[in-house]
């Protein structure tokens, strides 16, 4: 039985053209995800959305709260909690002033997505219930960017969280597929008092689930994912808590990853480095040279 690997079939055409040199790549956008995690009776469980099968880029597959970076969301006037911006622009392998984008907009989309916000009130406090009229209010607001984040922030008085998450992978969209991210995926526990909500216009369906029956559902072809997002399921199997995959996370290598196509015996193979089990074998009428890239969240 197929899994549920999301494979456009655009892409042996798009692969092709890369290498023919009459498709252009186009630079990825930087983004962020996050992999919210709570405890069960029967261990770790995080929070998944299935994408609308109306969308135009991954119609119908789970995925995690998460979107691309505002450019507000360097914005100097945000109270930071946690680890300094530098020593998160080292662990992110960018500047200071990208990283707190980075890890704003982790903040940010899961707030939009998941109705679940990692600030308080100072840097050892977290906001309780963000249910009631005026938080949603303020949601809206962000996610229809009539005020940034940093904005929203200092209204309310509040501090980013940001020693509430840890970086744990890095993917790239790769260089032949129309949109392209450059996508920080982080982990986080759920805070006490803090409840998820379907609050995303992009999503018909939310779901707290076990990463083993996650990753059975995709085995079984039952859910659809793209590659991240199954590798992230299985990478969480090992932790026993929440608190331990959070803990694990500041080991996690960042290096990023790109897929690769290429030509071999008449077929194109498109593969990712480390991830064995996503090579896909496409038959080719004609001949691409080499192509390059990677994913998406």
């Amino acid at each position: 039985m197929a899994n549920g690997q999301w494979y456009p079939p655009e892409w042996p055409d798009r692969i092709r053209a890369l290498a023919d040199g009459t498709l252009t790549p186009v630079s990825p956008k930087r983004a962020a995800t996050v992999l919210l995690l709570k405890d069960t009776e029967a261990g770790p469980a995080v929070h998944m959305l299935r994408r609308r099968a109306s969308m135009a880029f991954a119609g119908g597959a789970y995925a995690y709260p998460g979107g691309g970076v505002d450019p507000r969301d360097d914005d100097t006037r945000i109270r930071w909690a946690g680890p300094p911006r530098a020593s998160w622009a080292e662990r992110l392998g960018v500047d200071e002033a990208g990283a707190q984008a980075i890890v704003c907009a982790a903040v940010r989309e899961t707030y939009e997505e998941a109705g679940v916000l990692l600030a308080g009130p100072d840097p050892d406090t977290v906001v309780g219930d963000t249910t009631g009229d005026d938080w949603e209010a303020d949601r809206a607001a962000l996610v229809a960017r009539e005020q940034s984040f940093a904005e929203f922030l200092h209204r309310r008085g509040l501090v980013l969280r940001s020693d509430l998450l840890g970086a744990w992978a890095r993917w790239i969209t790769p260089e032949f597929e129309s949109r392209r991210y450059d996508t920080w995926f982080f982990a986080a526990v759920l805070p006490e008092g803090q409840r998820t909500r379907n609050a995303s216009t992009e999503a018909d369906r939310t779901v707290w689930i076990r990463p083993a029956e996650a990753a059975a559902g995709y085995d079984r072809g039952e859910l659809l994912m793209m590659p991240p997002t199954i590798a992230a399921l299985r990478e969480l199997l090992p932790y026993g808590t929440a608190a331990e995959a959070l803990v694990a996370a500041a080991a996690r290598d960042l290096t990023p990853v790109q897929a690769t196509a290429r030509l071999r015996d008449g077929e194109i193979v498109l593969s990712w480095p480390g991830h064995e089990e996503f090579t896909k074998h496409v038959p080719s009428s004609s001949a691409p040279a080499d192509a390059t890239g990677g994913g998406r969240p």
